[in-house]
């Protein structure tokens, strides 16, 4: 079982959030977060973002992905709007950063990114969103406004003893390099993306 191990307020560009560390052990050096906004209303549906660790996208801006604008994204919507990101320490569809740069030399070679997991055989995508779900039970937020584009994400919260208000898009348009990767998600996963931005 996962608890809060710590938490304190971390001013950002986006704004000043509480940030809260939640793992089974007060050791762990890669817990999940809780990054709330000051302004949240949790006596009325709450924003909220499940989002996956991706070190390409966040810290190095890779193009390959949309997850880094996805991120500051979310973070600029819940600041203004109320609102909790999950953050969960999921690498590469949760198959770590070695395995995610084995992946990207088989993009290299022509493969798309399901492909290229899968010939290394590993799950196209591993994530588990049942411990995003525990994060809120401890938080004990029970109606919740999703910010995502994954059906998977909705059907996980759909699932659950929490309420679905809403599903609100965070859809980032695509560029030269990221196009592929983004019609690979809607073609494979299913994702609700807008042909016109990809």
């Amino acid at each position: 079982m996962i608890k809060i191990q710590a938490e304190a307020n971390v001013p950002t560009e986006h704004g000043t959030f509480r940030m809260i560390a939640f793992s089974e052990n007060e050791n762990d050096w890669m817990p999940h977060m809780a990054i709330i906004a000051e302004n949240t209303d949790f006596s009325q549906p709450v924003n909220v973002r499940f989002h996956s660790e991706c070190i390409t996208g966040e810290v190095f801006h890779s193009k390959k992905c949309e997850c880094g604008q996805q991120l500051d994204a979310a973070m600029k919507y819940i600041h203004e709007n109320g609102g909790i990101i999950i953050y969960l320490r999921q690498e590469g569809r949760n198959i770590g950063i070695i395995n995610k740069l084995k992946a990207y030399s088989l993009q290299e070679k022509g493969l798309d990114t399901v492909e290229a997991n899968l010939q290394l055989g590993l799950p196209a995508d591993d994530r588990n969103f049942g411990v995003a779900i525990e994060i809120l039970n401890l938080l004990n937020v029970k109606d919740v406004n999703l910010l995502t584009n994954n059906p998977e994400k909705v059907k996980h919260v759909v699932e659950s003893n929490i309420h679905l208000n809403s599903r609100i898009p965070l859809q980032i348009p695509a560029n030269d390099i990221s196009r592929g990767y983004l019609k690979t998600k809607k073609d494979y996963f299913g994702h609700l993306l807008d042909d016109n931005d990809n």
